[in-house]
Parts: structure tokens; sequence; C-alpha cells
């Protein structure tokens, strides 16, 4: 279908920086251009971004990629469509102005009103409700915090947007939510699709009035206003789509488009994704959710915690020697490690470690778990200790996939982006520790302004099909196999990972009550 569009503007509200991207008809990125957000902490567990200054860097941003095309090329930018982290809490008038920071996804401060809701609604219904696990990341909890600290804000409040729904507003006059990050809410009923009235009746708030009309990530909810165009540099009249989560567009920018393709979008954090055709059971420790990809109905959708994370916090508190090494040989600390963890063998000698530094979500959705080190040994090596690191998380991602068979996902290959996709070394130890072959991917692959770019591009036209979109924009720059000889030892040792956390769960979890008894008394 021949449109005449030959751009669309992807970006993404991610929780470190703003980025957008226009993508031209040919799958090439024809510009960009990003600005960091402003994090601010007033108190333990507390994280906040200012509404206000999203829309600041919204503007400059959009002028400047607009910017960088010819006049009559502008003319043929297609649609937007955009993705921001998830979940977070912005209170806004009946107007749309914000009256609060908004609290972001890594703010924990309201555990105490998790607790007290979950109890209210039950556990097992509360996960039936919501399909998924309760953690101190999502939405009810933040609200009645809200309502309690700042009683007068809550009374002014209308509406509880995210921030891409926030920017949608700020184009089109449209309040609403998206499909993708209202079930990410756990406000949703997952069976009705409506915001559920047992939990706001466990809340004491209700959420049909004060959370949006639901969208779809890929409709178009209105058109670039004339006074939204002249802040920001957009055609007057240009389409805006529903938009999503970051997640939902990093897979879309991963390349998944078939049936047993798996997905790990590898940073700070990990996103796996993988298809099926069978929605999973509310109370499983992996949920599915709707895919907007042709022939995949539903994805698997797992994070892992702490993947980059740990790998830079071995940098940071233990690798002094090598980071001086490193300095000598004028060498990037990252390059050196890589290098460092394959002169220890494969398994480092039995010593296992365990990357839950910040708890784990999936599959063990538990802010109590710890990191760990089992297997220490006075003739244990440097490059041991190193291996580790990598090994350790690595099992972290055969323990989400294997969840992910069990629930119904074929997987036959992993494909990978990100930071993380950059060490040959992790991607080896990866491939066998999973006994997959990994698909490496190019640097623009995977990132997540690219997958929302896409989702435009079909929509209006600009390709044919969304897979036509991935076909031209996603390129894979490597695959690497299974080292035979590695897998046999990964198999031997990965029941000892899974086996020695379950016997460990319940004293974590008794030891973190004991923390907090400690915290509280002295």
């Amino acid at each position: 279908m021949d449109t005449g569009y030959t751009y669309v503007i992807g970006m993404d509200m991610g929780t470190t920086n703003i980025k957008a991207i226009i993508l031209r008809s040919d799958g090439a990125v024809a510009a960009e251009a990003s600005l960091p957000s402003t994090h601010y902490n007033p108190g333990l567990n507390m994280q906040e971004q200012d509404a206000e200054e999203w829309w600041e860097h919204v503007c400059w941003i959009l002028k400047s990629v607009t910017a960088q095309l010819r006049p009559q090329e502008r003319a043929k930018i297609g649609g937007i469509c955009i993705s921001s982290h998830t979940v977070s809490m912005l209170p806004v008038s009946e107007d749309g102005k914000p009256l609060y920071k908004a609290l972001t996804v890594q703010d924990g401060r309201s555990y105490e009103e998790m607790e007290e809701i979950v109890e209210k609604v039950g556990p097992d219904r509360f996960v039936q409700i919501v399909g998924g696990q309760p953690a101190v990341a999502f939405l009810p909890w933040k609200i009645l915090w809200y309502k309690r600290h700042e009683p007068e804000l809550f009374a002014k409040t209308r509406w509880y947007l995210q921030a891409s729904s926030f920017i949608n507003y700020r184009l089109t006059g449209v309040l609403m939510t998206d499909l993708d990050q209202a079930l990410r809410t756990q406000c949703l009923d997952r069976e009705t699709l409506e915001w559920s009235e047992e939990i706001s009746r466990a809340m004491g708030v209700d959420l049909k009035h004060f959370l949006p009309e639901i969208k779809l990530a890929q409709e178009v909810i209105g058109k670039v206003t004339p006074w939204a165009a002249e802040k920001t540099g957009l055609p007057e009249g240009m389409p805006v789509l529903g938009g999503c989560s970051d997640a939902l567009a990093a897979m879309v920018a991963i390349g998944l488009s078939r049936l047993g393709e798996c997905g790990e979008s590898s940073g700070t954090t990990s996103l796996i994704f993988a298809g099926t055709n069978v929605k999973s059971p509310a109370d499983v420790p992996v949920v599915t959710r709707p895919c907007p990809i042709e022939n995949m109905p539903w994805i698997f959708d797992a994070p892992i915690q702490a993947s980059g994370s740990a790998l830079k916090w071995f940098i940071d508190t233990l690798a002094g020697p090598e980071k001086e090494e490193a300095e000598r040989r004028g060498v990037n600390i990252y390059a050196y490690l890589n290098e460092l963890a394959l002169k220890a063998e494969a398994g480092s000698g039995g010593l296992l470690f365990f990357p839950y530094l910040q708890g784990e979500r999936a599959p063990l959705w538990n802010n109590y778990a710890s990191g760990m080190f089992i297997g220490m040994r006075l003739e244990m090596t440097r490059a041991q200790l190193t291996r580790s690191i990598f090994e350790g998380t690595a099992y972290a991602l055969r323990h989400v996939i294997e969840t992910l068979k069990a629930e119904g996902a074929g997987i036959d290959c992993l494909r990978i982006c990100g930071g993380g996709a950059r060490s040959r070394t992790w991607n080896r130890i990866k491939a066998s520790v999973l006994n997959l072959p990994v698909y490496v991917l190019n640097q623009t692959s995977g990132d997540v302004p690219v997958g929302d770019a896409l989702m435009a591009a079909d929509v209006t036209g600009m390709f044919a099909s969304l897979e036509e979109g991935v076909a031209k924009s996603i390129k894979v720059d490597e695959v690497i196999q299974p080292d035979p000889e590695w897998v046999k030892v990964y198999d031997k040792l990965y029941p000892y990972y899974v086996k020695m956390y379950q016997s460990l769960d319940q004293d974590l979890k008794s030891l973190d009550g004991t923390l907090e008894e400690i915290r509280a008394a002295f």
C-alpha cells in the first residue's frame, strides 16, 4: 500500500533518557536525538521525575529530529508512536496539568500500602485479577500512598497518567492510556479488560473515575494540534498512535517475527520475550500479554532485575586489580573482563553466582532474594570469579526461558540486543547455558524508538506489514552457536543453581524480616 509517507517517528520516554528517531521507508534511521531525564530522590526508596521537564525535552527532541529533514521531507512524516517506562504515577488536574512529580517504576515508598491492598483482596485473588505477582513498582499502592500523604493534592486530582499518555495528551488533547501499559498497572482486570472494582474497593479509590479510557497500542488516538505543532515542529494534523510500554516496543525492535524466537534486550536489566499461541494462567510466574505481531497472538514478557548491573557492581566493588590491569594495557575494563573470563574453565570451578542484587523479578518475583556466591575455595582464581558473573546471569536467563517453555513457549533461538550484546564472551556463555543459537543484532536493532517507529510505519502504511518493516530495519551481525563441551558442563551445574536458591528461599525471606526489625530498633 503506497500512502506517500516515507518517514515515521518513534519516541521512547525511558527512565534515563528520552530519545526519538525518524525511520525512513528503506529501513534506515534518518535522524535521532535524545536528552537525559532528571531523577529526584526526596527520601529512602523514593524516585520521581518532573512531567514538565518531560514535555520540554520532548519539544526540543522533536524539533531537533524534524530539523534534520528538508521541509518537503517533513511533509511526508506519516505518524508518531511513543512508548514509556512503566509503571509511573502522574496525577493531573481536570485540564491535564501535573499536580505532583511522577513516581517512577523504581519508586518503592508504598510497600506498606501494597501489603494492605493485597491482604484485603486476598493474595491468590489479586493474582487472578491482574495476572501477575504484586510488586512495589505497580500503581494501586502508589495512588493509595498519594491519597494518604498528599490529601489536598489528591482532592484536586482528576487523572493518573503514564509518561507516554501525558505526552500524547499534550500532542492531541486526548486523554487516554494504552492497553499494554494498562495491563501492567495491576489495576486492570485481566479477564474483563476493565479497571478492577475489587481493587478499587480495597484502595478506597474509584479507579474507573481516575484512570482514563483505554486505547490499543496501534490505534490512532488523535492528531497533532496546531499548538503542539508549533511547540514541537511536527506537522499539524499528523496521526498519533496510542503507544505502549518500552518493553513492548523493545520486543518489536528485537525483530521477533515468528513463534519459536526468543528475544533478550540486555542492558542494566534484561527483558525477555517469547511468543505463544496460548494465554497463560493468571497464577504462573510469567504472564502473557496481547501481541501486535501477526501470527503471534500472545507474548511472554519476563524481566530480569540485574544483568548488566551485576557486572557493573562487580567492577565497582570487587574488580580493583582488573581495573588497574585494564588501565595499564590501555583497554576498556569490559573488554578486559571478557578476555579474563575465557581464561577460566566452563563452570568456574564450581563457583555459582546468584545475581539477585536487587531481589528478582521473573520468575521468582520477590524483593528479598539476595546476591550470593556459593562454592568459593582457597584455590579460586580471579578469572573464575569473573567468569562466574557471566555464568550466573546466564543461569538466571535460563531459569526464565525454561519457565517460558513450561508455560507453552516453543523456543529455538535467542535474538539479543542492547549493551550486553556487545560482549562476545557473554553471548558464547549464554548460547552454551541455553544450548541455543544466539543471534546478535546490530547496533540499531533493539533500540526502543525503532520498535515504536515500526509500529507507526505499519499503521500508516509505510510498510506493507510489520514483518516487512522488521526485515528492512533489523539486521543480524553474527550467529553464535553453543560450545558442545561447555553445554555438557552447564547442563550438570544448572540444576544446582535452581535447587540451591530454592533451599535458601525461606531463610532469605526470614533474614529480610529480621533485618527490617534491626533497622527499626537501631
